[in-house]
């Protein structure tokens, strides 16, 4: 993929390196309300998805206002999660603005999503198999993510600051996620390359 058409789920972090060293210790709590309103918009996202599937697979299209809530779920998790995980400080705000374009509520964080005019009429029947390569290299991510959670975790506490290396690749695992599940839940055609760039 040339970097002159990138791919149409874009997903990008800009928070400061500086994390206040008792941060770790208590944000997790502090995370417990947004997390809530992810997991209650993970429900939705499914139910959305779900008929997106019959509107792709009949009309080859996405409802534009069907693609925005989609779209607004994954931001709204991305802000959470990346507080969650203590990659910056400001509490991520209530936002649940409908766009695929990102809003610029949250200077953090980045979640843009390019909407398809038409799309396969095929593909959502086959999307979750051709994924399934995916879905493997994610679980191995995942388990490296933890790991390096841990080491940002002790990194903060003793040093007050998030090491860029360690914060890249939670991001770039996220990134990887949000593009794998962009592309299964039919928000794109375009087969997610193999890259946390």
């Amino acid at each position: 993929m040339s970097l002159a058409t990138p791919y149409p789920t874009q997903l990008d972090f800009r928070g400061e390196r500086e994390i206040a060293r008792w941060r770790p210790l208590v944000q997790w709590f502090l995370a417990i309300p947004q997390l809530f309103i992810v997991y209650a918009l993970g429900i939705l996202r499914g139910f959305l998805t779900f008929i997106a599937f019959f509107t792709v697979v009949f009309t080859r299209r996405i409802p534009r206002p069907l693609f925005d809530a989609i779209a607004m779920t994954f931001r709204y998790e991305w802000r959470a999660v990346s507080y969650a995980l203590f990659l910056r400080e400001d509490y991520p705000p209530f936002d649940f603005q409908p766009n695929a374009a990102d809003d610029g509520v949250d200077p953090h964080t980045v979640v843009t999503f390019s909407y398809p005019e038409k799309m396969s009429r095929w593909q959502p029947l086959v999307k979750w198999l051709l994924a399934i390569p995916h879905y493997l290299v994610l679980v191995g991510l995942s388990i490296a993510a933890m790991f390096v959670v841990i080491a940002g975790f002790f990194a903060v506490l003793i040093t007050g600051e998030y090491p860029l290396g360690l914060r890249d690749f939670l991001v770039g695992v996220y990134r990887y996620n949000v593009r794998v599940q962009a592309y299964a839940g039919l928000l794109t055609d375009q087969y997610p390359p193999f890259s946390l760039k």
